[in-house]
């Protein structure tokens, strides 16, 4: 058969994966291994191989389709100098010298993929599709024209999911194989960067690290859902610094309705306080913040001791409690009403737009309490007893790991999670690990 090759400096690991004969093949890598461009390698030989045939590139939404997947196939297109025609309307690519055209779909409306009859596909960062968009795919590949038929796909591990079961894992499944790339195999990176590595090392948690850019397959999602945590370490008793603002995070819940004090400046984070109320409306719990904050000699004194003018507070908190209430209002319109009469306190706030999922937030708490490099970036005070329990005894709910908190109750009959949630707000809008700016365009 005649050798294709459409791309130039090819990394060992894509090699393998440009010439596996497998029915299925996968391409299994770290952050910085070239997993799309290795997608689009491929993709480019069978559609050599397959001349006159119809191919399909998929992705697990539309925005990371658009923005990546077609960008790097059109990039690559042209720095080959092979000529094409994009048909935007119809998202499909015809390459004028094959005959071969290659259809874009996001994965995301998996049931539209019926119909299509395919000598090959391949998939975007698979370990963020369904399961059921694969399957579909499967089912589609079908050309009784087509020279050799072949499904592939690149992910970056996410754990034991059905990836790694299908490709990888002690029964696998038949006619499946995978291309596991080594960590740093990509020395352009590292010519261009040098210190990648170990900023990430310096900003992902231990597991994420191993998992992002070591490329390993670990159970990142059952057990205990704060791993970083060591009482020993992260428990001090802290002292308000008034040169620097407050930032209150919030969790609205009833019972109980959870808030945490913080300060937060040079990368790390301080916990000072923690405000639990059961059965409270959102005026009760600022009724309460603002009575601990007028203690004599504290908060509000000592910032006005040092500045002369009122304090300053960095709101943070959940994104629903721009829509719903524990009060029949929109919390944080209740908040604004309530602060509007207490000229004593200027707030500033940082709520998010849409809260992230609940496993990235974790593992930024996670990282900011301990990181890969041994880093520590957070404090917790003694007074913070609900806090400090959610980080000794929340777990993932066995049913849906990773994505749900088993908020079970603990010996006083409160459920766990929230006050932990409430600060995760604040890391997540100001310290998130920075390699789910990546995976955010695929959801």
């Amino acid at each position: 058969m005649q050798r294709v090759v459409f791309t130039s400096h090819v990394l060992p690991s894509q090699r393998r994966f440009y010439d596996s004969r497998s029915r299925f093949v996968g391409f299994s890598g770290p952050i910085g291994s070239g997993k799309t461009y290795a997608l689009v390698g491929k993709a480019l030989r069978m559609a050599a191989i397959n001349r006159g045939r119809t191919g399909l590139l998929g992705a697990p939404t539309f925005p990371m389709l658009r923005d990546v997947t077609l960008r790097t196939l059109l990039d690559e297109l042209e720095d080959r100098r092979i000529p094409y025609t994009f048909h935007k309307q119809e998202m499909a690519i015809t390459l004028k010298r094959l005959g071969s055209r290659i259809l874009m779909r996001s994965l995301k409306d998996y049931e539209r993929l019926r119909g299509t009859n395919l000598a090959w596909f391949g998939v975007d960062e698979l370990s963020f599709t369904d399961e059921a968009a694969w399957l579909r795919l499967e089912g589609r590949l079908r050309d009784p024209l087509a020279t050799e038929l072949c499904g592939f796909g690149v992910w970056t591990p996410n754990g034991f999911d059905f990836v790694y079961e299908r490709f990888i894992g002690p029964e696998k499944k038949p006619g499946y194989d995978a291309i596991l790339a080594a960590p740093g195999e990509n020395i352009a990176v590292l010519s261009k960067n040098p210190d990648f590595y170990d900023r990430l090392k310096a900003s992902y948690d231990e597991r994420f690290f191993r998992q992002e850019v070591l490329g390993e397959y670990l159970d990142m999602h059952s057990g205990a859902v704060y791993y970083s945590w060591d009482e020993k370490r992260h428990e001090q008793d802290l002292k308000f610094n008034p040169a620097v603002p407050l930032s209150l995070c919030m969790d609205f819940n009833i019972d109980p309705m959870c808030w945490v004090l913080t300060q937060h400046y040079g990368g790390n984070v301080f916990v000072l306080d923690e405000q639990i109320i059961r059965g409270a409306t959102t005026i009760d719990a600022c009724q309460r913040f603002t009575a601990t904050l007028e203690e004599p000699g504290g908060y509000l004194d000592q910032w006005r001791k040092v500045n002369g003018r009122p304090l300053d507070i960095q709101m943070y908190g959940d994104a629903a409690g721009e829509h719903g209430s524990t009060s029949g209002r929109a919390d944080y319109a209740l908040i604004k009403d309530y602060f509007r009469a207490k000229p004593a306190y200027k707030l500033y706030w940082n709520i998010l737009a849409a809260n992230p999922l609940v496993r990235d937030r974790v593992t930024s708490v996670n990282a900011m309490m301990q990181s890969a490099a041994g880093l520590q970036r957070m404090w917790i005070d003694k007074k913070c007893k609900r806090l400090r329990i959610d980080f000794r005894r929340c777990i993932w709910d066995k049913k849906d790991p990773g994505h749900t908190i088993d908020k079970d109750t603990t010996h006083d009959n409160m459920t766990l999670s929230h006050p932990s949630d409430a600060l995760g707000y604040l890391i997540w809008k100001e310290y998130r690990v920075q390699g789910f700016q990546r995976e955010n365009s695929y959801r």
